[in-house]
This record gives structure tokens, C-alpha cells and sequence, in this order.
């Protein structure tokens, strides 16, 4: 039986991983986005509210990436009923947190939840990803896929796109610092598009990547750590972000296995091997912020989400 009324969580999401542009991902414990939804007597999708945006969000069904996600999946599924919307924005926006991909993996998940589950958690990524589109302009799975599978997330090109899902050690922490700026992820694409890069750059930032993904596998959290080594996006993007060297280095001294860009930034994160190292890290890095750029900032640490989006 089909409920009239459900509430969804899907978490914020760290894109890119270093030297994992467009391919890497991984979902947060916190923050993230709530989402409710209820069936509709009427065909369409309506949004009958959101908050929590400063009313910078619009609700039109086809420019909102919630609802644009939720459209998707209605018509794949052949379904005739109507949706109605409440989203509840809990996370900053452009903060390189994933804050489009959360709202498009709960709309998406959302509606395949109340639809009684026609689709794979495959299939919701890819409607999920038609949402985030609303916001890029291209379709990228790096945040939507781990908010809504949970966990790290390989994304490999392809029609439709191959995601694999990728383990997560056990003690790895992940610490996230949101300076009180901000950068349009619109803008940090343009930073990258039309660049060209010798092998110089290129090789080693395969090697990274591979080296990331056997970490996993194998557990070694100090080859992750060396992994986070992006040669080609994050030389480029840190002049977007005030004092991100500073930060950066401030993260390392201070015991971090690695530090980059979050996402599209001005987010940056850190990884740790325990909480009490993650405390640390996270105070290290908000105090290179307020000296470097006077630059008060928000933090979150925890393990990464293995849950991903999910009914609240």
C-alpha cells in the first residue's frame, strides 16, 4: 500500500576527492537536505514550500532540481499521479557540499519511495541526476550518487553512466570546514573548461586516483591520505577559495592524512583516523581561516554515511 505522506533525509556529499574529478564522491553523516512528500489528486509536481533557503530557491517544478528529479522519475515510471513537495534545506547553498545533488537524490528517492518502489537505487541515481542538471547545466553523478547510495562512489563515464559502489575503512573520519563565502559551482567549471594538460599532471593524478580506490579496498587509511594529491583541479580552484593554502597547511600539521577542495569549494576537507584527531583538525583549519581570511566558517566531522538517502 502506497503512503499518502513521507519524510526523506539525503545527506551532503563530498565530490571529487582530490584527484577524483567528476568520478569520486563520498556521503556525509551531516549536513543534508529534508524532503517531504505526498501524493496529489492532480497529474505534475507542485513544491508547496521550502525553507531554509532565504528565498533564493525557486519553485518552479522544471528550474527546482528537487522537483525537476521527481518529474523525471514520474515519467519513467509511466506513473499518472502528482506530487507535492516540501523541501527543507539544512545545509548552506554553494558551499561545495553537494547542496543541488542532496535536493535532487531526495526528490528522486523521495518519489520512488512513495511510488512504492518501481526503480533500483540505480535507476533513482539516474533520475537524481536529471535534477542536478537543472542546477549545472551537465549531468554529473559525483554528489548524487553517494547522497543517495551512501558510502564512496565511483562514477565511471559511459550511456548510462557505471557507478560502483566502494568500501569504506572502518575508523576513517572526515572533517569538513564551510568558510562564509561562497563559490558557484557555475564559475569553478568555468575555471576548468577548455583547459588542456601536459602528462606531467596527468599521470600522476591517474596514479592518485587508483591508489584512492585500492585504499579503500585494502584499508589503508595513510595511502588514502597520500592519495589526496590533486594535481589538475585544485591549483586552479584554491584561488577561489581565501586562504585555502593556509588552511591546507594547517589541516596537514595538525595530523590530517589529507586536505582538498570540497567539491567545487569553498568547502575544504580533511580526512582523520579518529575522532579526537578530527577535533583537532576541524579547530586547526577554522583558525586558518579567521587569521588568513578573517573568515568565520561552520564544521562538520563524522564518518562517512553508509546509508545514504533514506525515509526519516
Amino acid at each position: 500500500m502506497r503512503s499518502q505522506r513521507l519524510r526523506v533525509f539525503a545527506p551532503a556529499t563530498i565530490a571529487n576527492i582530490g584527484p577524483g574529478f567528476d568520478v569520486l564522491g563520498l556521503a556525509l553523516s551531516t549536513p543534508g537536505d529534508v524532503l517531504e512528500v505526498e501524493l496529489a489528486d492532480g497529474p505534475g509536481v507542485e513544491i508547496v514550500e521550502i525553507t531554509g533557503d532565504g528565498g533564493r530557491l525557486t519553485r518552479d517544478p522544471m528550474k527546482n532540481v528537487a522537483s525537476r528529479a521527481a518529474v523525471d522519475l514520474l515519467r519513467r515510471a509511466g506513473d499518472t499521479h502528482g506530487l507535492r513537495l516540501w523541501l527543507h534545506k539544512q545545509m548552506p547553498l554553494a558551499s561545495g557540499l553537494g547542496s543541488s545533488g542532496a535536493s535532487s537524490a531526495a526528490g528522486a528517492f523521495a518519489a520512488n519511495e512513495i511510488l512504492g518502489r518501481p526503480f533500483s537505487t540505480h535507476d533513482v541515481v539516474l533520475s537524481a541526476i536529471e535534477g542536478e542538471c537543472a542546477a549545472s547545466g551537465t549531468p554529473h553523478a559525483d554528489n548524487v550518487a553517494p547522497s543517495v547510495m551512501g558510502g564512496f562512489v565511483l562514477v565511471r563515464g559511459g550511456e548510462p553512466f557505471d557507478i560502483v559502489q566502494l568500501p569504506v575503512p572502518d575508523g576513517l573520519r572526515v572533517v569538513v570546514v564551510h568558510p562564509h563565502c561562497q563559490v558557484s559551482t557555475a564559475a569553478a567549471r568555468r575555471l576548468v573548461k577548455e583547459r588542456t594538460y601536459g602528462l606531467d599532471v596527468i599521470v600522476p593524478n591517474i596514479g592518485n586516483v587508483a591508489a584512492l580506490v585500492a585504499a579503500l579496498y585494502v584499508g589503508d587509511l595513510q595511502l588514502l591520505g597520500r592519495s589526496i594529491d590533486d594535481r589538475i583541479i585544485e591549483p586552479l580552484r584554491a584561488t577561489l577559495i581565501p586562504g585555502f593554502d593556509d588552511v591546507k597547511n594547517a589541516a596537514l600539521d595538525a595530523g590530517a592524512l589529507g586536505c582538498s577542495i570540497a567539491g567545487s569549494g569553498p568547502s575544504v576537507f580533511a580526512f582523520a583516523e579518529a575522532d579526537g584527531d578530527a577535533q583537532r583538525i576541524g579547530a586547526a583549519m577554522q583558525a586558518a581561516f579567521r587569521s588568513a581570511a578573517q573568515l568565520d566558517s561552520d564544521l562538520f566531522w563524522g564518518k562517512v554515511s553508509t546509508e545514504g538517502a533514506r525515509v526519516l
